[in-house]
């Protein structure tokens, strides 16, 4: 039994590596779960939400270039070096773009950077607040990829770092509609009858509802956060899962396999959870990696409502909000390219259902 088992995974599996865009779809997905894991060491701007703000410079085209001076603060940070590594940098010091400068004496002097042909305020700092470094050390031409955001930050932090919000949150909403769906469809399907009549409704009356309206009314009773955010959106997801697994159980009670499990005197919960679950869950993987894309969406949309992750934090829903304006006013890339970003993560997680779907033959 072990072996044909195996055999039928390794037979899934070269099935699933011939579909070349599952395949691509999939080492996509990792790629992201990696930057947004490690988002701060990858971007430019590895402040706290990349929220770096220069209003001098805002909306700024992709590959934007300018001279930026750093003004150490005299505030000391007792954050870890783990705490900066994974959730970024709380920055004391100053940063300003200026477009020219020079060192006379003790003095620094500079000329604050100022777009559309304006001319900047020019202002002097002593030499003595840049302690044992030099000058130039605190002043470099950086480079922002992406272009800058309406409140001047850097676009491509912000992207980096709002990855972790989308990509997380179909984990968590995920976890939690696996926990609920199986638990809720096993025990209806299962023992059937009264508790069957019962679950039913409870889900019929939860599919009735809207997904964003429910989702929109959990995150209000929960209030607006991170973490409600992913509850709010898995607790909308069980449903689907319900269904499924109740259906597979329920032509699954009656095999060979359960009613000599029944024989040899095994529980209700050994049987399930050991003997009927590992065999049903072919069609619950194809029904998470969509519900993962699902929840991308849910997210974003409520990110755009205002309701979903809050500012400062970075959220691809909240950055298409702030400048859908931006694309009939000539600078349609401030939306697009998070835009893109969405598309691109929910569009792998669906290619991945469908080649799930190929290789483990889940029938419609």
């Amino acid at each position: 039994m072990s072996h044909k088992s195996n055999s039928l995974k390794q037979l899934a599996l070269q099935k699933f590596k011939k579909n070349f865009w599952g395949v691509f779809s999939f080492y996509f997905i990792v790629l992201v779960g990696f930057i947004s894991v490690f988002a701060y060491a990858f971007a430019p701007d590895n402040s706290q939400y990349a929220n770096q703000m220069h209003l001098t410079i805002h909306s700024k085209k992709p590959g934007f270039k300018v001279t930026m001076l750093t003004i150490p603060s005299q505030l000391e940070s007792n954050q870890s070096g783990i705490d900066k590594f994974f959730f970024g940098k709380q920055n004391t010091d100053t940063e300003i773009p200026i477009s020219k400068y020079n060192v006379s004496r003790d003095t620094l002097n500079y000329l604050e950077y100022a777009s559309d042909g304006l001319e900047g305020v020019e202002k002097s700092i002593p030499l003595n607040v840049f302690t044992n470094k030099k000058v130039d050390e605190y002043i470099k031409e950086k480079t922002f990829l992406f272009g800058t955001d309406k409140y001047g930050r850097d676009l491509l932090s912000r992207i980096l770092v709002g990855a972790r919000i989308s990509f997380f949150i179909g984990f968590v909403a995920v976890f939690i509609s696996l926990i609920i769906g199986i638990f809720m469809g096993s025990v209806a399907g299962y023992f059937g009858g009264k508790i069957d009549a019962f679950i039913m409704w409870i889900i019929n009356v939860t599919w009735s509802i809207p997904t964003l309206l429910m989702v929109i009314a959990i995150t209000l009773a929960l209030g607006k956060g991170f973490w409600q955010v992913f509850i709010a959106v898995g607790l909308t997801m069980w449903v689907e899962v319900a269904r499924v697994v109740r259906g597979q159980i329920i032509s699954a009670k009656e095999m060979q396999y359960v009613t000599a499990a029944r024989a040899l005197g095994y529980n209700d919960y050994r049987i399930i959870t050991k003997h009927i679950l590992p065999n049903i869950m072919a069609p619950v993987i194809v029904i998470s990696a969509a519900n993962f894309a699902a929840a991308i969406l849910i997210e974003s949309g409520l990110s755009f409502l205002g309701i979903g992750a809050q500012p400062p934090m970075a959220s691809w829903g909240a950055m298409i909000k702030d400048h859908y304006n931006y694309i009939i006013l000539g600078k349609p890339y401030l939306a697009l390219i998070p835009g893109i970003c969405i598309m691109s993560l929910v569009m792998a997680f669906m290619l991945v259902g469908n080649a799930l779907r190929d290789a483990l033959d889940v029938k419609a």
